[in-house]
This record gives C-alpha cells, sequence and structure tokens, in this order.
C-alpha cells in the first residue's frame, strides 16, 4: 500500500468516532462535543502526569531524612547516635503536623497584607490552584520541604540539647519562623509580589527568586542552626584553656558518607521537583536542565573543597569534600532554573572554595562549636547561591548585561529573610533558655544522651 492510500485510511479511521451511530455524517454539534471532550481527556492526562511527578519528588524529598540522619550520626560520637536518629524522626512527625494544622495556612493563605497568611486549622479549603494539581499532593510536597529546614538545626546542636527542648524549638520552626518567611517567597507575600505597584518591582524592577530554597530553607535552617550553637556553648572538651579549638572526630565517616550519597539522590527530587510539572516540552526541557545544573555544582563544589583542603592541610579531607558536595547543592538551589550549565560549575566552585574557609573561622576565631559544619553548607552557602543567582541568572542576570536590579533584589531579598531566621531564632532560644534551658547536664553530656535521654543505645556490643 502507498503512502497515500495509508494517509487516507488512517484518516477513515480517525473519522469513525464523529459517526452517529446510524451510520450517518456527524454534525457540526457532535464534532464540537468529541473535540471538548478530547481537549478535557488530554488536560486530565496532563494534570495526573504532573500529579505524580510532584509527589515522586515528594518521596525523594522525604528520603532525604535518612540522609541527613545517617549525615549527622556519623560526623558526632556513638554515644549520641540514638539522640541523632530520634531527632530526625520527630522533626518530621511533630513538623508535618504542625504545617498541616497552622503552617500550610500562614504560608500559602492571604489575607496578611504580604506579611503572612491566616493559620488554616487543618482545612485546605482555602487554597484553589489554577494548574489543577490536588491540594492534598501540594500539602505533603510542601511538608516535607519545612521538615528540611527543620532537621537541618539538629546537626548543629548535637551531643548537648535537652530532648524535650529540640522537640519545643523544632515545633516553633515548622509552626512560625519557616512558614512566615516562606510565605514572603513562595506563598504570594512581598518578596514574590509582581503587581506594578509593589515594593520590590518600585524598588528593584523585579521580585525575589529562589526557585527550589537557597534561601527559603538552607540559609534559613543554617542561620538557626548557628544561633542554636552559639546559645548553647560548646561541647565539652572543644576549646582547651589556650582557646584553642580541638578536633572531636564524629564516629563513622561510613554512615556520613551514605547520608551525603542519600541527600545527593533526594536533591534530584528537590531541585527539579519545584518545577511541579512534568507534561509537556517546557517542563521536560526544565526538569531536565535543572537535573543536571544540580548534579554540576555537587560536583565542582566537592571539588573545590578537595583541592582546597589538600592544599591547606596537606591532605584531601574526605569529612570537608562530603560538606562541599552538601555546599555546592545548596548554592544551586536558588538558581538551578536560571543560570546556565557553566554557572551552576562556577556556584558550586565558589561555594566549594569558601565552605573550609568558613567551618574555621566559625569554629577557630568565633568558638561556636558546629558539630557538622551545618552553618557554613547550609547558612553559608545559601546566602552565596542566592546572591549568585542574581549575577549569572541567564535572563536578569548583572553578568549578562541586564543590570543590578535582580542583583539587588536577590542581596535585599537573602538579607530579610536571614534576619528575620536570626531575630525569631534568638528570642525562641533565649525563652527556651531561661525557661527550662536548652543544654543537659555535663553528667549527662560525657556519658552520652542515649542512655539518659531515650533509655537506650544505638550500638550494643
Amino acid at each position: 500500500m502507498t503512502s497515500k492510500y495509508k494517509r487516507f485510511s488512517m484518516l477513515i479511521l480517525m473519522s469513525m468516532p464523529l459517526l452517529s451511530v446510524l451510520g450517518e455524517p456527524a454534525t457540526a454539534v457532535d464534532m464540537a462535543k468529541d473535540l471538548s471532550e478530547l481537549k478535557a481527556a488530554s488536560s486530565d492526562s496532563a494534570i495526573s502526569i504532573n500529579t505524580v511527578w510532584m509527589l515522586l519528588a515528594a518521596m525523594l524529598v522525604f528520603f532525604m531524612q535518612p540522609g541527613f540522619a545517617l549525615c549527622e550520626a556519623g560526623f558526632t560520637r556513638p554515644k549520641n547516635t540514638a539522640n541523632i536518629l530520634m531527632k530526625n524522626f520527630v522533626d518530621f512527625m511533630v513538623g508535618s503536623i504542625a504545617f498541616w494544622l497552622v503552617g500550610f495556612g500562614i504560608m500559602f493563605g492571604a489575607n496578611g497584607a504580604g506579611f503572612m497568611g491566616m493559620p488554616n486549622l487543618g482545612d485546605l479549603s482555602f487554597l484553589k490552584r489554577d494548574d489543577g494539581l490536588p491540594i492534598e499532593g501540594f500539602l505533603i510536597f510542601e511538608t516535607v520541604f519545612c521538615a528540611t529546614s527543620a532537621t537541618i538545626v539538629s546537626g548543629a546542636m548535637a551531643e548537648r540539647t535537652k530532648f524535650s527542648m529540640y522537640l519545643v524549638y523544632s515545633l516553633f520552626i515548622s509552626l512560625i519562623i519557616y512558614p512566615i518567611e516562606g510565605h514572603w517567597s513562595w506563598g504570594g507575600g512581598w518578596l514574590c509580589d509582581s503587581s506594578s505597584d509593589s515594593f520590590m518591582m518600585k524598588t528593584f524592577g523585579t521580585t525575589f527568586h529562589d526557585f527550589a530554597g537557597s534561601a527559603v530553607v538552607h540559609s534559613v535552617g543554617g542561620w538557626i542552626a548557628l544561633v542554636g550553637a552559639w546559645f548553647l556553648g560548646p561541647r565539652r572538651g572543644k576549646y582547651g584553656k589556650d582557646g584553642k579549638s580541638r578536633a572531636i572526630p564524629g564516629h563513622s565517616l561510613a554512615l556520613a558518607a551514605l547520608g551525603v550519597f542519600i541527600l545527593w539522590f533526594g536533591w534530584f527530587g528537590f531541585n527539579p521537583g519545584s518545577q511541579l510539572a512534568a507534561f509537556g516540552e517546557e517542563n521536560r526541557n526544565a526538569i531536565s536542565h535543572v537535573f543536571v545544573t544540580t548534579n554540576i555544582s555537587a560536583c565542582a563544589g566537592g571539588l573545590a573543597t578537595l583541592f582546597v583542603s589538600w592544599m591547606r592541610y596537606g591532605k584531601p579531607s574526605l569529612s570537608l569534600t562530603l560538606n562541599g558536595i552538601l555546599a555546592g547543592l545548596v548554592g544551586v538551589t536558588a538558581g538551578c532554573d536560571m543560570v546556565s550549565i557553566g554557572g551552576a560549575f562556577i556556584i558550586g566552585i565558589v561555594c566549594g572554595i569558601v565552605l573550609p574557609f568558613s567551618v574555621e573561622i566559625i569554629d577557630h576565631k568565633f568558638h561556636i562549636d558546629d558539630a557538622v559544619g551545618a552553618a557554613s553548607v547550609h547558612g553559608v552557602c545559601g546566602v552565596i547561591g542566592t546572591i549568585m543567582t542574581g549575577l549569572l541568572a541567564v535572563e536578569g542576570g548583572a553578568f549578562y548585561g541586564d543590570g543590578f536590579g535582580f542583583f539587588g533584589a536577590q542581596v535585599f531579598g537573602i538579607i530579610v529573610i536571614d534576619a528575620w531566621a536570626i531575630l525569631t531564632s534568638y528570642i525562641l532560644f533565649k525563652v527556651l533558655d531561661k525557661i527550662h534551658g536548652l543544654r543537659v547536664p555535663a553528667r549527662i553530656e560525657e556519658e552520652g544522651l542515649d542512655v539518659y535521654e531515650h533509655g537506650e543505645t544505638a550500638y550494643n556490643n
């Protein structure tokens, strides 16, 4: 059969649904109805595909919880491992309930004049999405992001924090601190208000951009972690009478390395998943681009830290390299959708170079004992990545000849977000310390939190 006749046969087959059951030609009304049904079916399929993609991404981000748990446990001592693991379970359980009941409404609700939404008290009917995604699916996607911000804090404050106080401050992070600043950037608040008369548009000519959370999630968690570690004071034996820092090695770099591999894997849900759609050419291209920029920045960050540690300390440090990989991931998260692959490489390099110096300054100069380097990885590199997005964004970036309006918006946005995190966490930790005390007694710290706080140990020889 020639191609001409093949096309004619296909035309007949495609026209059959439009014929009436009596074999008579379909009317214009019938054809319009069939076309409408076809469009509705196509639209429904697109929404279903996008929903599955969003939920798959949420599962990957949830899997970052064991990544954080293993990373933190590996970087700390075995006598506190059960405590570390317990906290990573608890912040997700507490955070999920708090965010569902109140935080979700504060973050995505309205009527708060751009500062915050109204608490939803478990009612999800307040939110309607134009893209058709189920609200319950969107809730769980945003819940895992909230849990990530809260769990960052536990690593820096590890090995000396009362478990009861960890429950309380995790609750407040998920209930108030994270949802309010999240509303500013992602929930329709003042930093993302693109109306012509908004503050951001009148001041910078554009809005603040944080695609997946370098600022909203990571820098907030990092700066809260730094404030908490400062409030607690250093672990016993960390600083000698001469003021010099003494290393307190973690008990398992194997666990820490596995945790970083898991986090790296989970980041492929964290960043590409923030596209919230997979159907169609535009979305599949966007997701693919974000996958690549995320991976390139991680690799560049890890390699940069590896060579810096090699040159500075004479050996390529595995522990620092692990944090360098995370630094690259954190840095690119804000602009992974806007920067080129080369731009992601530059962001990773810069974050990887800065990371070991940041760890050293916080430890040796400020004498703040951050047990896992969370403030440097998430706080400092979250700031760097957010600001560099304003320079390297292909559209709007200062290095691409588009002026410094977008760069100014990025600098301003990260300043106000981190100022909010520092101020509110200072008040929170100050109140908790006065009411009940944040730190465990010296004897419990020396013998380990596992037995005294939980009545069991992670390892039984």
